[in-house]
C-alpha cells in the first residue's frame, strides 16, 4: 500500500494556528524515524494522541509512508542528527544532503513549525528547555544555532563561598546554551556543529564563549571554531560563528578539523532577483520620504545610520529578523523616477541560499513571519560546504567508534 504522507497532514495539521503539543510532534517522528531504533521513543505518546486526539487505530500508522514534501527523510541514512533551535530548517536540508537522518527536532516558534513541517514532513516540538534529555533518541550529531545570553555568576559565586563544587551545568543554568549541555552530556554524540553571530565571542566581555568552550571540552569535544561572511557563497555580507566540534574518541589525538575554501567568485546580488516584482513591494511614499530624512538626518551628525540601496553587481547587507517593518538595510532600485522596493520572501529565500523548491506559500504564513524567519535563518551554502567536510571526517573515523 502506498500511503502518501499528504493523506494525513490535513487531520494533523487542520487547526494549523492553534498548538498541536507534544501528541502530534510525536506522530510526525514516528512516521520519519519508524522501523528504526529511534521509534520507540514516539511510540507511547503517537499512540495515545491517535486513539484519544484522532479516534482512530494505530495500524494505520504503522504503514510505510510516501514522504511527498519537497526534503523527505533518506531511506537508508549513513548517520543520524538532531536539529535544535530548528527555525525552518536550513541545518536539515543540507545534513539530509549528506544522507542523514533527522531523529528530534525541536523549535518554539509556531510560524517556524508551520514552513518547516511543510517541508520535511515533521511537526518539531516546542520548547527544547520543557523537553527531557532522555526522551531525545541517541544520534551522531547535534546541530543547533542557539541565541546567546550572559551567563549568570551568581549560583558559581554562592556555592564556591559554601566551598562546594560546581559543574558546567551550574554556570550555564538558565541560559539556552545549557539544553544543549545537558543533552550532549547525556548522549555524547559523535559530532555537533553550532552558529551564531559574530559578536558571540565577544558577548558579555567574552565570557560568554568562554564558559562554552570550556563547557564543550570538559564534555570531551575537540573544537573548532572559525567566522565566516556569507558573501562568497551568497550575495550578502553576513559574518557568523561555526563551532565544528569532535569527540574525543572519535578522531586521533592530532586531529585539526579544516573549513572548507570559500568559492573563489563573489555572488552578485542581481542573481537573487526575481522578474516583475508586485506594486506591494514599493515602499509607500510617506515611508521613503521617512527613510530619507532619517539617513539625513544622522549624515549630518556623523553617524553611518540609514537605508540602503544595494548595487546589481554588489552584495547586500545583513539581512535581518527586522526586515519586515521597511526592508530599509536592502533596498532594491527601480530608476531614478521610481521609489525604491523592498526584496519578497522568495527574494529572501534565494539571498539565504534556500533551494528554490523550499515551501513558502499556502502554508498559514503571513509575509511579516516568513520575513523574520529568512532574517533569523542560516546561509544554506556556507552550512552545506561544512556539512560535506564533517561527513568526510565521520567516513574516515565512524569504525574508531563504539557503536
Amino acid at each position: 500500500m502506498n500511503v502518501k504522507y499528504s493523506d494525513i497532514r490535513r487531520k494533523l495539521f487542520n487547526k494549523r494556528n492553534k498548538p498541536l503539543g507534544d501528541g502530534a510532534a510525536s506522530l510526525s517522528h514516528f512516521l520519519q524515524v519508524a522501523r528504526s531504533e529511534s521509534e520507540k521513543y514516539y511510540l507511547d505518546l503517537a499512540t495515545s494522541f491517535v486513539k484519544d486526539v484522532l479516534n482512530e487505530s494505530f495500524e494505520y500508522y504503522k504503514i510505510p509512508f510516501n514522504f511527498d514534501v519537497p526534503f523527505p527523510p533518506p531511506k537508508h541514512p549513513d548517520f543520524t542528527f538532531i536539529d535544535l533551535f530548528a527555525g525552518i530548517g536550513g541545518f536539515r536540508i543540507v545534513f539530509q544532503e549528506q544522507n542523514g537522518k533527522c531523529v528530534f527536532s525541536s523549535e518554539w516558534d509556531l510560524n517556524a513549525q508551520k514552513t518547516y513541517e511543510a517541508n520535511f514532513g515533521e511537526l518539531p516540538f516546542g520548547d527544547i528547555t520543557k523537553i527531557n534529555e532522555t526522551n531525545i533518541p541517541d544520534h551522531d550529531i547535534l546541530l543547533g544555532g542557539f541565541p546567546c545570553q550572559p551567563f549568570s555568576i551568581a549560583g558559581v559565586s554562592k556555592k564556591n563561598s559554601l566551598g562546594r563544587q560546581h559543574g558546567f551545568l551550574d554556570v550555564t543554568q538558565g541560559t539556552l546554551f545549557f539544553d544543549i549541555a545537558r543533552i550532549i552530556k547525556e548522549k555524547h554524540p559523535k559530532a555537533l556543529l553550532l552558529e551564531n553571530v559574530k559578536n558571540l565571542t565577544s558577548h558579555d566581555k567574552k565570557r560568554t564563549y568562554s564558559v562554552i568552550e570550556k563547557t564543550l571540552k570538559d564534555l570531551g569535544y575537540k573544537l573548532f571554531p572559525q567566522i565566516i561572511d556569507a558573501r562568497y557563497y551568497v550575495p550578502q555580507h553576513r559574518e557568523r560563528i561555526y563551532i565544528v566540534g569532535f569527540h574525543e574518541d572519535c578522531v586521533p589525538e592530532d586531529f585539526k578539523f579544516v573549513f572548507p575554501d570559500p568559492p573563489k567568485e563573489e555572488q552578485f546580488f542581481a542573481s537573487v532577483l526575481l522578474p516583475n516584482p508586485a506594486d506591494k513591494y514599493t515602499l509607500t511614499p510617506n515611508l521613503w520620504k521617512y527613510l530619507q530624512e532619517y539617513a539625513e538626518k544622522h549624515r549630518s551628525k556623523g553617524n553611518g545610520f540609514g537605508y540602503g540601496i544595494t548595487p546589481l553587481n554588489g552584495v547586500s547587507r545583513t539581512l535581518s529578523a527586522r526586515y519586515y517593518k521597511d526592508g530599509s538595510e536592502i533596498l532594491i532600485s527601480q530608476g531614478n523616477s521610481k521609489i525604491p522596493r523592498r526584496m519578497s520572501p522568495e527574494e529572501c529565500r534565494n539571498l539565504m541560499g534556500f533551494p528554490a523548491n523550499f515551501i513558502i506559500r499556502n502554508i498559514g504564513v503571513s509575509e511579516m513571519q516568513l520575513y523574520r524567519q529568512f532574517g533569523n535563518s542560516v546561509v544554506v551554502p556556507v552550512l552545506r560546504a561544512i556539512s560535506k567536510e564533517m561527513k568526510t571526517v565521520l567516513d574516515k573515523y565512524m569504525d574508531q567508534v563504539s557503536k
